[in-house]
């Protein structure tokens, strides 16, 4: 408010100035002479101040059209002028214009008008190390695999883009399947980039389909040195893949140096079942069965596993099923209610011949909804021990046929069910994915389900009360008139 009262007076000062000033020179007469050859002019001074102005009005105007003209003549010959930069300003507007529009176009899925557009901005702007990239992920999402590639093989001449045309080049390879190509693309772009993350998990995935484990285990070194994978992950995954340099080193008959990888794969992570199994058949080897029991006991106490029960078994080969039973309670102790060390404790039983207990250990298990075939036809093998019914063993059996296989090395990317453990998975290649769990159940089943039980176990027996008469048929026996009951009692004859 004040600021505005303070302008508005001294726009009025300034005006009551030169009204002043100009009275003052209108009522001193003509001070201004001017003389040209025989002619003089004496203009009043106000005259003489427009006229002044115009004067330099006319040489401006005089000015600024010989500066055009040069400009012109400049222009014509192909130098940079300010109607060359007024073009030039044009074509980036309409270029940059193109880009954006190519931009959303991309992403809103419009792949053709997006190529459109990228090659537009490229005409406009003259700057391909903005417009590649544009034209071959557009070109990639119309299926244009070829212009996509050569988009790609033009950013590697750029120091700029180099990294991009790698990546891009190194994604067709990848889903071309050429894997050998894309694993040194792999690791060129992982040198120009060491701490990009899909490089470094791309790379490492390749090097493990490749079986090359030493430049894995590098690899994963430098995710762990650039901060993208933690601490215990990467004691994980390196004790992976010191566990598959240990079989590749079994494969090549190398027995010490097996023996070593594998130990060191069981330091690195006690609680990977596989490599503890391996580094206890390496302390059996060497005679040292109590390194091997150690092991096995602390990878149990993780997680009971049937192969760690199976290596524990391979420490005394040759001992009496009561002598295994009684070696066996340090594990049993362990977990006593998880249904694997339930399951171990009946088999243990059963080989021992105590089948009460076998029944003790399974007989919830298997008779929960939902049990599995190992149990189910451990329960089988309870009643034949305990001399029960045939028709009893066999309907424990046929549950067995349709019931689920049990825990299971599953990949938890893709879900495929694998038989034994593995670095990878045989189905979508990821790197340390398989874990031992139940897998999902299979919508495909036995035609029938368990509709068809009664049909391959048979009805059971009906009970016969004791003052049944006995009902002979005619054709049973020759001459039914001369049968006789056990008791000597009579025998009732309905012939049909």
């Amino acid at each position: 408010m004040l600021w505005s009262v303070l302008k508005i007076l001294f726009f009025v000062v300034i005006v009551a100035a030169l009204a002043l000033g100009a009275g003052f020179v209108m009522e001193n007469g003509p001070s201004v002479l001017l003389r040209v050859g025989s002619i003089e002019f004496a203009p009043s001074p106000l005259v003489a101040i427009i006229c002044a102005l115009l004067l330099l009005l006319a040489v401006w105007l005089i000015l600024k059209l010989a500066g055009l003209l040069v400009a012109v003549v400049r222009f014509l010959n192909g130098d940079e002028t300010a109607m060359s930069r007024y073009f030039d300003r044009h074509r980036e507007k309409r270029g940059y214009e193109a880009l954006s529009e190519g931009m959303m176009a991309l992403a809103s899925g419009e792949g053709q008008l997006a190529l459109t557009k990228a090659n537009r901005a490229e005409r406009y702007l003259g700057k391909p190390e903005l417009t590649r990239l544009l034209t071959a992920q557009a070109a990639e999402q119309v299926g244009d695999r070829k212009t996509a590639e050569e988009a790609y093989k033009a950013m590697l001449t750029d120091d700029r883009t180099r990294f991009v045309g790698v990546r891009g080049i190194l994604k067709q390879k990848l889903a071309d399947g050429d894997t050998e190509t894309a694993l040194k693309l792999a690791e060129k772009a992982f040198a120009m980039k060491p701490g990009h993350t899909e490089t470094q998990d791309t790379l490492l995935q390749l090097q493990a389909g490749q079986s090359d484990w030493a430049g894995a285990r590098k690899t994963l070194s430098a995710k762990l040195k650039h901060g993208s994978l933690p601490r215990d992950v990467h004691r994980r995954r390196d004790a992976v893949l010191a566990l598959s340099e240990a079989k590749d080193v079994i494969e090549e008959g190398g027995t010490i140096e097996a023996r070593e990888a594998a130990i060191e794969a069981n330091r690195l992570s006690p609680d990977l079942v596989p490599a503890a199994v391996m580094a206890a058949h390496g302390y059996i080897a060497q005679d040292k069965p109590r390194y091997a029991t150690r092991v096995l006991k602390k990878a149990w106490d993780a997680q009971p596993h049937p192969d760690l029960a199976a290596a524990f078994a391979a420490i005394q080969p040759d001992e009496t099923p009561e002598a295994r039973l009684k070696r066996f309670q340090p594990l049993l102790r362990s977990h006593p209610e998880h249904e694997e060390t339930r399951l171990l404790a009946a088999e243990l039983n059963l080989a021992a011949e105590d089948f009460p207990a076998a029944r003790k250990a399974v007989a919830q298990i298997a008779s929960a909804e939902g049990a599995n075939a190992r149990a189910l036809t451990i329960m089988a093998a309870v009643e034949r021990g305990e001399g029960g019914d045939d028709h009893v063993v066999r309907a424990w059996l046929a549950r067995a046929v349709t019931a689920p296989r049990g825990p299971a090395w599953v990949c938890d990317n893709c879900q495929n069910i694998h038989g034994h453990w593995a670095p990878t998975c045989d189905n979508c290649g990821a790197f340390d994915t398989l874990s031992w769990r139940e897998p999902p159940r299979s919508e495909v089943s036995m035609p029938g389900g368990v509709e068809m039980l009664p049909l391959l176990v048979g009805p059971a027996p009906k009970p016969v009360p004791e003052d049944a008469p006995v009902v002979l048929h005619e054709g049973d026996v020759e001459d039914a008139e001369t049968l006789e009951t056990e008791d000597d009692g009579p025998v009732e004859e309905k012939a049909k």
